[in-house]
């Protein structure tokens, strides 16, 4: 029997709302036996910012998700150490007798081309992205990308239907930052543990 492993990574400094919303629209829109949520070690993309440890993202992440059906935080890329590359996850992951779906927002997906091996993650993993912005200029703009994507590298692609929050977690760091509250945008569990442990101030 396939099993089906729904995959979402980030490096959820902090996790938050739009998440973990992202997070129950993909297992909705796919019923995955399992589903993965990520935390990497070190994004090849971005540098990590508010001094938080690898270990407490982990732990935010686990509070985030603790409620989202069948979803198991994973520390596997913390634990390879280095930066973390999502050919090289779905490589580990990757067996006879499984499917892997990918989940990213719309920024992710748009650059995927730029990514560490991209003809790796699409032989391996079907793609789902969910929006996370409303800006019109990129319904085109990823309509063309999809078939781009399907023409270069024989790509597996589905949209994911989510409503749209549109919250970043540079956003939350910056409220943290100049004082204001973030108990709207963050899991009350994950608001907690920022507040006791003091980041981002």
């Amino acid at each position: 029997m396939t099993e089906k492993i729904a995959i979402y990574g980030g490096t959820f400094n902090p996790p938050h709302i739009a998440h973990v919303k992202a997070c129950k629209a993909f297992f909705d829109a796919l019923l995955p036996d399992r589903l993965l949520v990520i935390p990497d070690y070190l994004p090849p993309h971005k540098e990590i910012s508010g001094n938080v440890s690898s270990e407490d993202r982990f732990v935010m992440t686990k509070l985030a998700f603790e409620d989202v059906p069948n979803a198991e935080v994973s520390d596997m890329e913390i634990k390879r150490g280095g930066r973390s590359y999502t050919a090289i996850t779905l490589s580990e992951l990757k067996k006879e007798n499984n499917e892997l779906y990918f989940l990213c927002g719309t920024d992710m997906f748009l650059s995927l081309e730029s990514w560490y091996r991209p003809d790796l993650i699409f032989s391996l993993a079907t793609i789902c992205y969910v929006r996370r912005e409303n800006d019109k200029i990129n319904d085109k703009k990823l309509c063309d990308v999809a078939a781009k994507y399907r023409e270069k590298y024989d790509a597996k692609i589905i949209s994911v239907s989510a409503d749209v929050i549109e919250i970043s977690s540079s956003e939350i760091r910056e409220k943290i930052k100049s004082g204001f509250a973030i108990s709207d945008l963050v899991p009350e569990k994950v608001n907690n543990y920022i507040q006791n442990k003091g980041f981002y101030k």
